[in-house]
């Protein structure tokens, strides 16, 4: 029995996390698209940040119910082994990129925050894709590159760049790992 767990054990830590989600990235995509618009319409940068402030729990709350859903019909455990290395190698890009948003909103230094945003962003695809299906690496390069262009980019192209990334790259990645590995 000791070494069957050993082999079950193993093979569960060579996988690869594949409830990713195809469409929930669409979705996440097509309301970024939309935030990307609002906050095209506001000149008040506090009011801008706003926008995308609540543009991430919202992605956030449908990436996760729609991670949870496309793991649920495939019978896998959110929090097997390679579903935590996902999220342990996701997340702290991501706690960055908050408490930095938080120090750049205090000195108003909200020029950067875009490039800053699809950077940290892009770092936290990556390494959590070391984990999952190829693709998904591949989509937080171009968040990287996206972010790096955004940084040297005229600031009011942001918004654009914004939607390039957080709207048509979700849109595109979320489509190829929907048809590829399923939803």
């Amino acid at each position: 029995m000791d070494n069957l767990r050993f082999i079950r054990e193993t093979m569960e830590r060579a996988s690869s996390f594949t409830a990713v989600p195809g469409w929930g990235g669409v979705a996440i995509g097509v309301t970024a698209l939309i935030a990307a618009f609002l906050a095209s319409r506001i000149r008040d940068e506090h009011e801008w940040m706003y926008v995308w402030a609540w543009e991430l729990p919202l992605a956030m709350v449908i990436g996760g119910w729609t991670m949870k859903r496309k793991a649920g019909v495939a019978q896998l455990k959110l929090l097997s082994a390679p579903g935590r290395k996902f999220t342990l190698s996701l997340t702290p890009p991501l706690v960055a990129g908050a408490f930095l948003s938080v120090a750049m909103h205090r000195e108003g230094a909200y020029d950067a925050l875009p490039g800053m945003w699809l950077l940290l962003y892009g770092a936290g695809v990556v390494t959590g894709g070391a984990f999952s299906v190829r693709v998904v690496p591949v989509m937080g390069l171009c968040f990287m590159g996206l972010g790096v262009v955004t940084l040297f980019a005229p600031i009011a192209l942001g918004n654009l760049l914004m939607a390039a990334g957080f709207g048509g790259l979700h849109i595109v990645f979320g489509t190829i790992i929907a048809r590829r590995h399923g939803g």
